[in-house]
């Protein structure tokens, strides 16, 4: 099942021809809960059936929800942040935290500046090398237990962060530095790990880059990153956790405006962006 947000509705896709609408619904109340997917097929029935969605734009599936992320959770990940880094001599510290116990796990953004799907994303001005991630996110409740997947778009100042492993949260928080969509996909067993990943980039006629991986390439386990990201934080309206990519263009690609941004995961769908300008 794939819950989609537009507006103040709440929209269930049970199957390709069925399809439900869940009216009058506080969207925060409606996702946080735990075994979310027996709760909206046990209630399916007696909400009302509608025609399927025509070429229709979601909005981000959250309202008041943070938006966290793990990196360096895949080899690829590693040697372009070793590289990226080794200029200012912190190369290393991405070596070791691939190989450490404890996962590398940042705030990313508030629900103001994530975008949906085929809404616009941004790089920042004071960056010279920008680059998009696609990610596997997770949707967890407030009681720390993963509901559903979606897709995050985690746009990347790669310049400033190589700038300095300290400048993080500036190469990853600022407006529009997120996405996520199209939906929340729902399942009562755990996403499959051959789970495909994939990312188109497209400028003008030309195709940028394309490549795909699959989530079994990761090393870390999904409930282990959702362990550590609870430790010390509660959500008392659950949480997304973007997990890391394996998606990284070559070193001498960076983002320009215009460029359309387009993600795929298996099973959950595809999440399209484009690269605006702030004025």
């Amino acid at each position: 099942m794939k819950l989609y947000k537009s507006g103040d509705q709440a929209l269930l896709e049970i199957s390709s021809n069925e399809w439900k609408i869940i009216e009058d619904r506080d969207w925060d109340e409606l996702i946080n809960r735990t075994d979310l997917f027996n709760y909206l097929k046990a209630n399916a029935e007696g909400w009302k059936a509608i025609d399927a969605p025509i070429d229709k734009k979601w909005d981000a599936p959250l309202v008041s929800q943070e938006v966290w992320a793990a990196g360096v959770t895949y080899l690829r990940s590693k040697v372009a942040r070793m590289a990226e880094a080794e200029e200012a001599g912190g190369g290393d510290f991405y070596d070791r935290v691939y190989d450490a116990d404890r996962p590398e796990i940042f705030f990313k953004a508030t629900a103001a500046r994530t975008v949906g799907d085929g809404e616009e994303v941004y790089i920042r001005k004071d960056s010279t090398w920008d680059v998009p991630e696609p990610e596997l996110a997770l949707f967890c409740s407030s009681q720390g237990t993963i509901e559903g997947y979606t897709i995050g778009n985690d746009m990347s100042s790669r310049s400033i962060e190589g700038e300095n492993p300290l400048y993080l949260p500036q190469a990853k928080t600022y407006e529009k530095c997120a996405a996520l969509g199209p939906c929340i996909y729902l399942r009562e067993d755990p996403i499959p790990a051959n789970t495909t990943i994939k990312m188109k980039i497209v400028r003008g006629a030309q195709e940028m880059y394309s490549d795909q991986v699959a989530l079994s390439q990761m090393k870390r386990k999904l409930p282990d990153l959702v362990e550590y990201l609870f430790r010390e934080c509660n959500f008392p309206l659950g949480v997304f956790l973007m997990t890391g990519t394996c998606l990284v263009p070559e070193d001498h690609f960076t983002l320009a405006i215009g460029d359309k941004i387009q993600m795929e995961i298996d099973h959950i769908g595809k999440l399209e962006n484009y690269v605006g300008k702030r004025i």
